[in-house]
């Protein structure tokens, strides 16, 4: 049977499971943001995505999967994007600290109410838990690496990283709510960032 234009256009692209994740992860955040949190179901993913129902439940398994997955992909962007402009910051904490600051809230900030929304979802959730406390860890440790040479003692208080994690999220949601400015979010997180290194007594273990 010869094959048409018509015919082409009819057949869909077969995507290999890497790439079908990222196309429905994508159409899971389209979804959130044109409709709200609640709107997104697995079966209406599947839908919306073009597949079979087994093909999402597949990959999720459930709608907390659903959701837990999309924070993930959330904090492994965030992670990026931190990552990147402190390759390209300055020597000096004030340079760092910024770059600390503006990536973190800068990322909350561009996904809007997306983000919040799959937080309300998952609240209370083993799914949510499991791979918040590994992000903050992994946020925790990075922050504890840079700052640490700026310390005099040497060495960083964990109860400081944890009290500028929890800024960092309150004023991101602040500023993402409108409450405050994206600047003055920025500015505040980047002079609790600097007190941090001459906040560590001496002596004290990491």
């Amino acid at each position: 049977m010869p094959t048409t234009p018509e015919f082409q256009k009819s057949k869909r692209v077969r995507l290999n499971r890497a790439e079908r994740l990222r196309q429905l992860i994508d159409v899971s955040w389209d979804i959130i943001r044109q409709d709200g949190t609640d709107a997104l179901t697995l079966p209406t993913l599947a839908l919306r995505a073009q597949v079979a129902k087994p093909v999402v439940y597949d990959h999720f398994g459930t709608r907390n999967g659903l959701l837990a997955r999309l924070y993930q992909d959330f904090d492994q962007r965030q992670t990026a994007r931190i990552d990147i402009a402190l390759a390209g910051s300055g020597p000096t904490l004030r340079e760092t600290a910024t770059v600390i600051a503006t990536s973190y809230i800068s990322c909350v900030f561009a996904q809007g109410q997306e983000i919040p929304g799959v937080l309300a979802a998952l609240a209370g959730s083993p799914e949510l838990e499991t791979i918040k406390r590994e992000y903050q860890r992994a946020f925790i440790a990075k922050c504890r690496t840079i700052l640490t040479p700026f310390s005099p003692q040497h060495t960083i208080r964990p109860a400081a990283l944890w009290a500028m994690l929890g800024a960092a999220d309150t004023l991101s949601a602040a500023a993402a709510s409108g409450e405050i400015t994206l600047e003055e979010a920025t500015g505040e997180l980047s002079r609790l960032i600097m007190a941090i290194p001459d906040s560590s007594a001496p002596g004290e273990a990491v």
